[in-house]
């Protein structure tokens, strides 16, 4: 990995899609995905079920400069909680920066909205856990204020890995034709919907797709890559953001920077520029985190 960064010319790697959460909230999804043979029909041993401070000090090994832990409920009267908890994560752990998340609820707005003003640079909502429409009346006002405050949604709308009742790319469509100007990351790349998920990219001109889990040889199976993916990067390069899922992934972190790094090779257009952009510039934009290389804050 440094010997990669330094070819790069990069100081280090930002990654806008890692996962910590509360003790107590981590060991019920670790618990699920113990069950991911009887959910997802294949195993999912997770690579760094590991102490928090042995993951913080893998992830500076990796060069990982800084990143959004993510945080997300799976029922009402959770996300405030969550939130106040990441924030505080954030503002104790170098490196990570101010996150919060939402859900359809009474209050949402205003919980946000302090979260805001408490210095949330991301936001994470999960349509396939949370179970929720991104539709619902309550979340349009929260949706309205993300937009205007030009903070990014890391949002998982897609089918993948299980299709829920609210989830689809042609469902969290209708919050952007409401919401042109919000600042929407699709997670996972709209997986398996990719093709889908780079027409909103192309469409709404504040989109943007995260890497997570895609082309990795875990998925490919699953959710291959569309024939024509590279070349339709080549037109939203500066689009695409670094994710991981880290630590909840059944592979090495370095795994993902090859399937990235592969789809610079395969076109000419994109090269070391859509690495550094992917890696780098883009979430590093997207997470202001101002113009000096390393900076986290």
């Amino acid at each position: 990995m440094p010997g990669f960064l330094a070819s790069l010319g990069l100081p280090g790697l930002v990654d806008l899609h890692v996962h910590f959460l509360p003790e107590q909230v981590e060991r019920k999804v670790w618990a699920f995905f113990d069950r991911a043979r009887q959910e997802y029909g294949t195993e999912w041993p997770i690579r760094y079920r590991l102490p928090v401070p042995e993951r913080l000090a893998i992830l500076e090994k990796l060069g990982v400069r800084a990143f959004a832990p993510l945080v997300y409920p799976h029922k009402p009267g959770m996300a405030a909680w969550l939130t106040e908890w990441v924030l505080d994560f954030a503002a104790r752990t170098p490196g990570a920066v101010p996150t919060a998340t939402l859900y359809p609820e009474p209050g949402v707005v205003d919980y946000l909205g302090e979260a805001l003003a408490a210095g949330a640079r991301c936001v994470k909502s999960h349509i396939q856990v949370g179970g929720y429409d991104p539709r619902d009346p309550e979340l349009d006002p929260a949706w309205g204020l993300l937009a205007e405050a030009g903070v990014p949604v890391v949002v998982h709308c897609g089918h993948g890995p299980l299709a829920g009742r609210y989830t689809g790319l042609d469902v969290f469509e209708q919050v952007l034709a409401r919401h042109p100007r919000l600042v929407a990351v699709l997670a996972h790349a709209g997986a398996p919907d990719y093709s889908g998920a780079l027409d909103l990219v192309e469409r709404y001109p504040r989109v943007h797709l995260d890497t997570t889990m895609v082309g990795v040889p875990f998925n490919t199976s699953g959710a291959p890559l569309p024939a024509d993916w590279t070349a339709r990067l080549a037109s939203v390069a500066d689009r695409v953001a670094l994710g991981t899922d880290f630590p909840n992934i059944p592979y090495d972190y370095a795994t993902q920077l090859r399937a990235i790094a592969d789809w610079a090779a395969a076109d000419d257009r994109l090269g070391r520029d859509f690495l550094v952009a992917v890696l780098h510039d883009t979430p590093r934009r997207l997470l202001a985190l101002g113009e000096q290389p390393g900076e986290t804050s």
